[in-house]
């Protein structure tokens, strides 16, 4: 499992964050706090809120899906 912590500014960058979730073969988590979301979901991402630290688990290898966390990669 890979964990990887990021940040969205607004609802383009779920759209483009769930859009590459939705093309990886494995499971992938968001959290906030105690709530785990499926990651392949907008309106489930979406409803976290915009501009709070979420945490990403994912449990495969997509190098595609992996360029894009790292445009939403909170230091």
């Amino acid at each position: 499992m890979v964990e990887r912590k990021v940040k969205f500014q607004n609802s383009e960058d779920v759209e483009d964050f769930v859009k590459a979730a939705g093309q990886c073969d494995f499971d992938i988590d968001i959290l906030y706090d105690h709530i785990y979301i499926d990651a392949k979901s907008f309106l489930g991402v979406l409803g976290l809120g915009l501009r709070r630290n979420l945490t990403v688990q994912y449990f495969g290898e997509n190098a595609i899906f992996e360029n894009i966390l790292e445009n939403y990669a909170v230091a």
